[in-house]
C-alpha cells in the first residue's frame, strides 16, 4: 500500500515489505522495532528516528485492545510527539519534505489503524 501525497515533495507512506519505488525520495523507518525478515539492504532506509515511534509501553498497551483503545492511543501518542526529541525530528522531516519526497516506511500490517496516520497528521501540522 503505497500512498502518494501530491507532486514531488511532501510525505508518502510505504510498507517495508513492498519494493522501494523510484519516487520514494528519502526513506524513513517510523517503527520502534526492526521489521521481521527484512535486511537493511532490502529496506534501503536513509534514517530510523526511533523517537518518532510510539514508546514501547504505549505500543504494548494499544496492542492489548487495538479497536477499543485507538482513540486514546492517538491522544497519548500525540502527547509523546510534543516532547523535545520527537518534536525536533518532526521539524527535520518537515524541512526534508519541503525539498523532496519523504516516504514513511513501516512494517505494520494495518497502516490505516496504526501510529502512521497520527504521525502524518503531526507532520502536516505547521
Amino acid at each position: 500500500m503505497a500512498t502518494r501525497q501530491g507532486a514531488p515533495g511532501g510525505f508518502a507512506v510505504r510498507r517495508v515489505y513492498e519494493e522501494p519505488g523510484d519516487g520514494d525520495g528519502r526513506r524513513v523507518l517510523v517503527d520502534r522495532l526492526w521489521p521481521r525478515g527484512i535486511s537493511k539492504e532490502r529496506a534501503r532506509l536513509d534514517e530510523w528516528p526511533k523517537e518518532l515511534a510510539p514508546s514501547d509501553g504505549l505500543r504494548r498497551w494499544m496492542h492489548e485492545d487495538k479497536d477499543g483503545r485507538y482513540g486514546e492511543f492517538a491522544r497519548r501518542y500525540r502527547a509523546e510527539l510534543r516532547a523535545e526529541e520527537p518534536a525536533a525530528a518532526l521539524d527535520r522531516l518537515r524541512e526534508d519534505a519541503a525539498r523532496s519526497t519523504v516516504t514513511l516506511v513501516t512494517g505494520v500490517k494495518d497502516v490505516e489503524h496504526s501510529h502512521v496516520p497520527v504521525l502524518l497528521e503531526a507532520l502536516r501540522r505547521t
